[in-house]
């Protein structure tokens, strides 16, 4: 059983996951291998493929849109359509209009002429984090104090190429952190503490962890608005100032999975992968 292992060239920074998940496919009969997305080449075309570590495609969205479509008859796992409605970050409004609770978010339209200043004088708050509503990591995130003169220049610079998301920061993520859920083949798998990471910052996350009855709760609730043959998806969440949590971002393209921390989710992923190959 072949598999392609969607990722970029060069890689921005390390994927912790990558040597895990490729020994345990190849525990389990799989023949992975790792392909850079932009290679056309290098893909087979009937061979189905994982993407993970495809990180430059936040600079690509047009090109890698398209490569979706083209890979997802072969399959592509999570399917295309999943992908498409995850790339771009107004997916957080949308949640909110579906009853979801979601840190506060105002979206920003590339071109737009709203100022910071005008957001944060309206919306109350005296933190904000600005970044791409197409982004990955810590990609452009930046926290913005809002004092007697507040600095525009980045979010100014930033909304000539992009749209923008402008949330109210949360100062949980100090002490409780973010808390990044992790779902495989269904199940709930695992969870770890993320620390807030900004432009330039680098990633800094806990052994797995247990979870409040409330983040548990949250978490089945967001799955449930999603398809049920998602190969993975993880839920990011935060308690806002009432101690409630509520959901960061949700990840269904190409987030890190934490496999190091948890060898049940590796081996439940290795195993997921191996029986939607035998049955193609």
């Amino acid at each position: 059983m072949k598999l392609h292992i969607a990722t970029c060239k060069p890689l921005p920074e390390p994927d912790v996951d990558e040597d895990l998940l490729l020994e345990a496919l190849a525990g389990v009969g799989v023949d992975a291998c790792m392909v850079p997305w932009r290679d056309e080449s290098a893909f087979a075309p009937a061979v189905p493929t994982l993407i993970r570590s495809t990180w430059d495609y936040i600079h690509h969205v047009a090109e890698f849109s398209a490569w979706v479509e083209r890979r997802s008859a072969a399959p592509l796992w999570n399917p295309a359509s999943v992908v498409r409605g995850n790339l771009h970050k107004g997916y957080l409004l949308d949640l909110a209009k579906q009853g979801v609770p979601v840190t506060p978010t105002v979206l920003v339209t590339r071109g737009s002429e709203r100022s910071l200043l005008d957001i944060a004088m309206t919306t109350g708050w005296r933190e904000l984090v600005v970044k791409p509503a197409v982004g990955a990591g810590s990609f452009e995130t930046h926290r913005v104090r809002v004092a007697d003169e507040i600095d525009e220049y980045d979010y100014r610079r930033l909304l000539t190429e992009r749209d923008l998301l402008v949330q109210r920061y949360l100062p949980s993520v100090e002490d409780h952190g973010e808390r990044a859920l992790v779902w495989i083949a269904g199940e709930f798998t695992h969870a770890v503490r993320k620390s807030p990471r900004f432009a330039g910052g680098s990633e800094s996350v806990s052994a797995a962890m247990g979870i409040s009855a409330a983040e548990r709760a949250l978490g089945e609730a967001i799955i449930a608005t999603l398809p049920a043959d998602l190969l993975y998806a993880r839920v990011d969440l935060a308690p806002n100032e009432h101690g409630e949590p509520v959901l960061m971002e949700l990840e269904l393209v190409e987030p890190s999975l934490f496999l190091l921390q948890e060898p049940r989710a590796l081996q439940r992923l290795a195993n997921a992968i191996r029986d939607r190959l035998a049955v193609l």
